[in-house]
C-alpha cells in the first residue's frame, strides 16, 4: 500500500495556527475527550448491569456507545498533542493507519445506525413478531456483518487515498489525515481514485441511508394509524434519540464527502470536529436525557448504589 510514495512523513498544519489560541483549545478539546470517554463508558456499564437493557436496541447502542470511544480516541489525543507541540510531523504508515481506523469506525457507524433504525421499524410496525426477526443471534450476525463490510470498505479508500505517489509537498491542510486534504498530495492523476472513494461513500452513506428513510417511512405510516393519541406519542418518543443522531452523524458525513474536491472550503475543519469530536460526546446525552428506559435504570442503579450505604449509616 502506498507503493510509489517518496514521502516518509507529513505534517499536520492543525485546526489554527494562532499561537494564542491553541492552549484555550487544548483545554476545550480534553475536556471534551475526557467527557466522551465517561459518557460512552457510562452507557455501556449502564447497559451491561441493568437487566431492562437487555434489548436488541440497546445491544446496538453499547457498539455505538464503543465505537464512538474509538473514533475519538483515533483522532483527539494525537490533536491534543500537536496543540501544544511544534512538531507536528506524523508519518507515512501513521498517516494511514490513522485515515484507514478512521474509515473503518465511520463505516461500521452508519451501518449500526441503519441496524437501529430496522429494530424500532420492527418494534413498531410488527411488534409481535418482534422477538422472532430480532433475536440475539440476529444481532450479532448485523453487527459483525457491519464489522466485515466496514474492514473491506476501509481497505479500498486507503489503497485509494495512499496508493499513488507522493513526491511533492507533505503539508496536510488539516489536523488528522482525512481523504481530501491528503489526496491534493498525490502527484499522479486522482481522478480514478476519487471516483473510487466516492462511489464506495455513496454506497456506504446512502445504501444504509435508505434503509433508516425507508424504515422511517413505514414507522410514520404505523403510527398515523393509531387510534390513541398517547401510543402515536409514544412511538414517535422511542425515535427522537436515533433520530437525532442521525441527523448530526449524517448530515456532517454529506457535507464532507458527497461534494466535489473543488467546492470543499475551510468550513470542512468545522465540520470534521463536529463528527469527531463533538458528536461522540453528544451520542450518550441525546440517548440518556431523552430517554425514560436508560433515565429509569439509571435511576434504579443510583438507588442500588446508595442504599447499601444508607442502611449502613442507619445500623450505626
Amino acid at each position: 500500500m502506498g507503493g510509489n510514495n517518496t514521502q516518509t512523513k507529513f505534517i499536520l498544519l492543525g485546526i489554527t495556527e494562532s499561537p494564542r489560541a491553541q492552549t484555550p483549545l487544548f483545554v476545550l478539546f480534553l475536556l471534551i475527550y475526557i467527557v466522551t470517554l465517561m459518557g460512552n463508558v457510562g452507557i455501556i456499564t449502564l447497559v451491561r448491569v441493568s437487566p431492562s437493557l437487555h434489548t436488541p436496541m440497546y445491544f446496538f447502542l453499547t457498539h455505538f456507545a464503543f465505537i464512538d470511544i474509538c473514533y475519538s480516541t483515533v483522532i483527539s489525543p494525537r490533536m491534543l498533542a500537536d496543540l501544544l507541540s511544534e512538531d507536528k510531523t506524523i508519518s507515512f504508515t501513521a498517516c494511514m493507519m490513522q485515515f484507514f481506523t478512521f474509515a473503518f469506525l465511520a463505516t461500521i457507524e452508519c451501518y449500526l445506525l441503519a441496524m437501529m433504525a430496522y429494530d424500532r421499524h420492527v418494534a413498531i410496525c410488527q411488534p409481535l413478531l418482534y422477538v422472532t426477526i430480532i433475536s440475539s443471534r440476529v444481532c450479532w450476525q448485523l453487527v459483525a456483518s457491519s464489522y466485515l463490510f466496514a474492514f473491506l470498505s476501509a481497505i479500498i479508500y486507503t489503497w485509494s487515498v495512499f496508493g499513488g505517489s507522493f513526491c511533492g509537498p507533505n503539508h496536510i491542510d488539516h489536523f488528522f489525515c482525512v481523504v481530501v486534504p491528503v489526496l491534493k498530495l498525490v502527484c499522479s492523476d486522482t481522478h480514478s481514485s476519487e471516483m473510487v472513494i466516492f462511489a464506495f461513500v455513496t454506497i456506504n452513506v446512502i445504501g444504509t441511508g435508505m434503509v433508516i428513510l425507508l424504515s422511517y417511512i413505514s414507522i410514520i405510516r404505523t403510527v398515523l394509524r393509531m387510534c390513541s393519541a398517547q401510543s402515536r406519542a409514544k412511538a414517535f418518543h422511542t425515535c427522537a434519540s436515533h433520530l437525532m443522531v442521525v441527523s448530526i452523524f449524517f448530515g456532517t458525513g454529506l457535507f464532507m464527502y458527497l461534494q466535489p474536491s473543488s467546492s470543499h472550503r475551510s468550513l470542512d475543519k468545522l465540520a470534521s470536529i463536529l463528527y469527531t469530536a463533538v458528536t461522540p460526546m453528544l451520542n450518550p446525552f441525546i440517548y440518556s436525557l431523552r430517554n425514560k428506559e436508560v433515565k429509569g435504570a439509571l435511576i434504579k442503579c443510583v438507588r442500588t448504589l446508595f442504599n447499601p450505604w444508607h442502611r449502613t449509616r442507619a445500623v450505626s
